[in-house]
């Protein structure tokens, strides 16, 4: 499948090899950026573009993967009908595409990307939604060739997804963040708290994650909640985070 790529930030610059592995062939790249499209037009050897009108007509797939601010003023300057027009969001629902495109859809990787990542992830799970029957089954062989983990998703129900992504994954990896920067303080190697993460992570995998909540919260420990509050007298925003997240766990298990 012939493929033209709309964007070259973390999605696109991670997608790209794995639609090259698997078949397809991307044939230019879009930005707005000329240093980030040439480059990733080089990564994947092929053309690139800063112009709309600039973009090559005769693609198979349009793959849109913008913020999602700029989604529906991209879609808005289209002067041609694209044959299949997608977007990589996992907030943005179907109706950005308007009246005038009538085979459009959703190709949403579940997954983290970042630039500064040294690997690719390993398994993505992959949402999809199509605005037709037709449409949906192209996406669907399309997600099938990039992975095995492929589920039908609506609009309505993809934006509670995301949601449950973000606190997931954007939120715990703050709380890594703060937890180096708490440990870098008194010179301990962050290193230390990887078996302790992993483990973390495995449990939440294999058990509810409700059901082995652990810690001074969870206990109820009055005493220690309120030692860490003094240890963190100095930093107001850390300390806020941790005094509700502390309480909304007391609060949770004091149900039960």
């Amino acid at each position: 499948m012939k493929v033209v790529l709309i964007g070259s930030g973390n999605v696109a610059t991670l997608l790209s090899p794995l639609l090259k592995k698997n078949g397809h062939k991307i044939i230019q790249v879009y930005s707005r950026t000329k240093t980030s499209a040439q480059k990733l037009a080089k990564k994947t050897g092929c053309r690139f573009t800063t112009s709309v009108k600039g973009i090559i007509e005769t693609a198979d797939l349009y793959l849109i993967a913008l913020s999602d601010d700029a989604i529906a003023p991209f879609i808005k300057k289209l002067s041609f009908t694209p044959k299949l027009i997608v977007h990589t969001s996992g907030s943005v629902g179907t109706e950005v595409f308007g009246q005038k495109i009538v085979n459009y859809g959703v190709l949403y990787p579940l997954q983290s990307f970042s630039k500064n990542s040294k690997h690719t992830p390993a398994k993505i799970p992959f949402c999809i939604e199509g605005s037709n029957p037709s449409t949906q089954s192209q996406l669907k062989k399309i997600a099938k060739s990039l992975s095995p983990l492929v589920y039908q998703i609506s609009s309505q129900e993809r934006v509670f997804l995301h949601l449950a992504a973000v606190f997931i994954n954007n939120f715990p990896n703050y709380l890594y963040a703060l937890a180096e920067k708490i440990l870098s303080r008194k010179k301990i190697n962050f290193n230390i708290l990887f078996p302790l993460m992993e483990e973390t992570i495995k449990n939440a995998i294999e058990n509810s994650p409700h059901d082995i909540q652990t810690g001074p919260a969870r206990r109820g420990d009055i005493k220690i909640i309120n030692k860490h509050l003094r240890l963190l007298s100095k930093e107001v925003d850390m300390k806020e985070i941790y005094r509700i997240l502390s309480k909304n766990i007391q609060k949770e298990y004091r149900k039960q």
